[in-house]
């Protein structure tokens, strides 16, 4: 045998070791199951009906069904990009002005807490990384019961992400799906059951995904009994501003819980309410209760964050920023962000009004009582079911619709489509 045919055999011999050595190390992953909202929407792209609806998707739409960049936010851009900027890396919390800013935005103009010093705010990637923030921060330091009790349903990604973190997870009882409405009283009688010094989490309005809040009187009833049982309150607030119109209203149960005396971890991601999705802008807090113990909790947040990402990005959090430090653009933003939830808001009444139109003896006033980017209809899995094979509407099986794929021209078909399924 040649010495080239010595090599070329055991060339082959050890891409063939190789080969199996590869092939073994992940031999034992599992198939993943698909994400199920991702899953909607390409059945949507396969589907060939010119009528068809993309209700799954959590992004708001124009009403012609279209992405939409806020003219604020455009103008920012230019700003920007006229500024000249360099692209160095942040420090690892983040812009401060715009912690300073997102906080402020958060608890108001006038929050003794900003003007005090007690709350510790950083920089994080959107209110998934900011989440994820505050749950290593409860992993490593809350001295109470390490379990986390989310609403019964809540946004799909609460449950892995404080799970990912090392806490417990556990539920309360939240909607009601005899009312499509708030289970007060299931809420209520869970939440008295909690062991003291849990963490309970709060979505601080448009609940995702059912559009569910509770009433101010409810929030009152909530702070009291929060306080009574000694629990932790985490709120995530993904959508001020994008549910009422306006950010004062939309942040007033957070707002409550400060004045009331609570200490708070807050979640704040400016996604919906800035249109800024792919930008990964969001804050994390907590709230302390002097200046000192802020400074501590900061430095402990910041070794935290080191070893995940090292630092936030950039882009983003300069166009919010720019949004929130200058006072023309910022009320551009306020007007802008009040048109969005006033299309969503619009288009419930439209599709309450033409179901009655279409002569459904339903109930359908829970679908304007829900407020923000989701709306629980009440279908069954059957109905969803029926109304995607027989009417090329696409929704998660639970019967979720995103009200931002609802525009003035598609309203009238999913109301003929939606009695249908659901009529006797």
């Amino acid at each position: 045998m040649s010495v080239q045919s010595v090599f070329l055999a055991s060339n082959r011999n050890g891409i063939n070791i190789l080969a199996k050595r590869a092939s073994s190390w992940w031999s034992n992953v599992a198939m993943g199951p698909p994400d199920a909202i991702l899953g909607v929407t390409e059945a949507f792209k396969r589907e060939t009906n010119p009528k068809k609806i993309n209700l799954g998707v959590g992004a708001y739409r124009d009403d012609n069904g279209k992405p939409y960049v806020l003219p604020s936010v455009r103008e920012a851009e230019e700003r920007l990009r006229k500024k000249n900027l360099d692209k160095e890396y942040l420090p690892i919390s983040g812009t401060p002005d715009f912690s300073k800013l997102s906080i402020k935005l958060a608890l108001g103009d006038n929050s003794p807490h900003v003007a005090n010093g007690l709350n510790a705010t950083v920089q994080g990637i959107s209110g998934t990384g900011s989440l994820r923030i505050g749950a290593a921060f409860l992993k490593a330091f809350y001295p109470g019961v390490q379990t986390v009790y989310l609403p019964t349903p809540t946004w799909g990604n609460h449950i892995p992400i404080f799970k990912h973190a090392g806490l417990d997870v556990k539920h309360y009882k939240f909607y009601d799906p005899n009312t499509c409405g708030f289970d007060y009283k299931g809420a209520m009688d869970d939440i008295n059951s909690i062991p003291e010094k849990s963490i309970i989490l709060l979505h601080a309005c448009a609940h995702n995904p059912t559009g569910v809040d509770p009433s101010m009187e409810q929030w009152k009833e909530l702070s009291h009994l929060i306080k009574k049982k000694n629990l932790f309150p985490f709120f995530d607030m993904a959508y001020q501003g994008f549910a009422s119109g306006c950010i004062d209203k939309d942040a007033q149960a957070v707002r409550y819980f400060l004045d009331e005396g609570h200490e708070i971890a807050l979640s704040q991601s400016f996604a919906k309410n800035m249109g800024l999705y792919g930008e990964r802008a969001g804050a994390f807090t907590i709230t302390c209760k002097d200046k000192e113990e802020a400074a501590r909790v900061m430095s402990q947040i910041k070794i935290l964050i080191r070893p995940m990402y090292s630092n936030p990005p950039l882009h983003g959090a300069r166009i919010v920023t720019e949004i929130l430090g200058d006072q023309s653009l910022r009320n551009q933003w306020l007007e802008e962000v009040k048109g969005m939830a006033d299309r969503i808001i619009s288009v419930r009444t439209q599709l309450r009004d033409n179901l009655k139109k279409q002569g459904s003896s339903r109930d359908w006033s829970h679908i304007t009582n829900q407020i923000g980017m989701f709306c629980f209809t009440g279908m069954k899995p059957d109905q969803v079911e029926r109304i995607t094979k027989e009417f090329s509407v696409f929704l998660t099986k639970d019967g979720r619709i995103s009200m931002a794929g609802v525009t003035s021209k598609n309203v009238e078909y999913l109301a003929e489509a939606m009695h249908q399924v659901t009529k006797g």
